[in-house]
């Protein structure tokens, strides 16, 4: 076999090996389904935060996987109060309690939520070029949501940070810029 046929052959296997990774990557989080959303209850959605309260009829896409996470994970950053009485709904997945918005706190999507096996351990999450150390203590959940638990919104998207106000500070967001950001985290 010549130089050129090897040199070629070598170009083409790594061009298929490049092809079957993208492709893999890819069907790493499909969708898993769909949600049907209903109208709450009146006053029984709190909209603070820009929070977004299901319409009935609507179709919400639900998650059962969040990307795979690396030294540089990308992500959208939410603003979420895990307060009492706030947009986060019930207590937090991790210690079953409330936690002030002027701690840093956070909610992972789903599939980086890993049942549980990242609570009350710190990210750091990287955005507006500055960092903040943050605790996770709850899930956003991307398979359910449109209920009483969930204060009745959708599903999470399979990328989110849900992040106290702390978090936003830190990051010297300015209040009214609030709402979301792309920001990558990595484990501490």
């Amino acid at each position: 076999m010549s130089y050129t046929s090897t040199t070629a052959l070598c170009v083409l296997l790594v061009l298929i090996a490049t092809n079957l990774l993208s492709i893999n990557e890819a069907k790493r989080c499909n969708p898993s389904g769909k949600l049907r959303g209903k109208k709450p209850p009146p006053g029984k959605c709190n909209p603070e935060n820009q929070s977004e309260c299901c319409k009935k009829g609507q179709f919400y896409t639900t998650y059962e996987c969040s990307p795979r996470v690396s030294r540089h994970t990308k992500a959208v950053l939410t603003i979420n109060s895990f307060q009492k009485g706030g947009d986060g709904g019930g207590k937090s997945a991790c210690d079953n309690k409330f936690h002030s918005d002027n701690i840093p706190v956070v909610a992972l999507s789903t599939g980086w939520f890993n049942k549980g096996h990242r609570c009350l351990q710190n990210i750091t999450i990287h955005g507006n070029g500055r960092s903040v150390s943050a605790m996770v203590v709850d899930e956003c959940d991307s398979t359910v949501g449109c209920d009483e638990i969930h204060d009745y919104q959708p599903p999470c998207p399979h990328n989110i940070v849900d992040a106290s106000k702390a978090v936003w500070k830190a990051l010297g967001v300015p209040k009214h810029k609030r709402g979301e950001l792309d920001i990558f985290w990595s484990e501490d």
